[in-house]
């Protein structure tokens, strides 16, 4: 009886950390939206209401404008994901050549790394004048110019963790494949790919947030004009500060939405393992 009394204060005493790492933040988030809607957030940032509208302002504006805002909401979660996908295939491909070839895989890395230091204010112009040529619709240049730029971002934190998922084995496990004479074909799939999968997931957490971020910025320099960050600048260069601030709502909606379904999904895929 006492282990399982154990047991139950044990489980207890998890649900009740998941409920406060939850219930914390979510209060916090209702105590800056009252502060912000009665006034009180203005006085103390010394800000007015047109630089800075209220919580009720912002709603309204996204109501009366709500088939732009999923227009452009649209376009903006479409590069996001397309730089996603396909820049964390090339991260776990690379980290695959890496691995397969470790003389000089860890320098390769090294490589790639250093473009996580290129901002992406410097990197969008580049990928759109490279683009220019691709094709005769500027939608589509667009949308090329845009994810590549996604595509850089999320390759980088993809490779980085995927090779350490690859080479950073359990003790002895290696070794055990090895007195078994398992083929390096065997060891690499049936050993290093599964190992890998946890952080796959640790690279993703850091890559949707990053490809959001890109995927806006990269919209500032594009050609053609739609998504999210592209309306929240043309509507800050206009002083439609309470319209901009609509679209950072819409793109604080899209972030916070990608990240939990990817949440959902790593809970789901690593259940097994828990």
């Amino acid at each position: 009886m006492s282990g399982v009394a154990m047991s139950n204060k044990k489980t207890l005493k998890i649900n009740s950390g998941k409920v406060s790492t939850v219930l914390l933040p979510v209060l916090f988030g209702v105590l800056v939206i009252i502060l912000w809607q009665s006034g009180i957030l203005h006085k103390v940032l010394k800000a007015d209401t047109f630089t800075l509208p209220v919580p009720s302002r912002i709603i309204g504006i996204v109501s009366e404008n709500m088939p732009s805002i999923l227009r452009n909401s649209a376009a903006t979660i479409k590069v996001a994901f397309g730089g996603l996908i396909l820049g964390s295939l090339l991260g776990y491909l690379l980290a695959m050549i890496a691995t397969a070839f470790p003389k000089w895989g860890a320098g390769g890395l090294t490589i790639v790394s250093a473009f996580n230091a290129v901002p992406i204010i410097a990197i969008a112009p580049i990928m759109t004048n490279l683009t220019k040529d691709f094709s005769r619709d500027p939608n589509t240049r667009s949308m090329l110019a845009k994810m590549l730029v996604v595509m850089i971002t999320c390759t980088v934190s993809m490779s980085i963790n995927a090779y350490r998922g690859f080479n950073e084995l359990k003790p002895f496990s290696e070794d055990l494949m090895k007195s078994i004479a398992a083929k390096k074909s065997t060891v690499f799939f049936k050993l290093r790919v599964p190992n890998s999968i946890p952080y796959v997931f640790t690279a993703l957490k850091v890559s949707v947030p990053g490809s959001v971020i890109s995927a806006m910025v990269s919209e500032y320099f594009a050609e053609y004009i739609i998504g999210v960050g592209r309306q929240i600048r043309e509507n800050i260069v206009l002083a439609q500060y309470a319209t901009a601030w609509a679209y950072i709502a819409a793109a604080f909606v899209i972030g916070v939405g990608l990240y939990i379904i990817l949440l959902i999904i790593e809970d789901l895929s690593l259940k097994g393992r828990r």
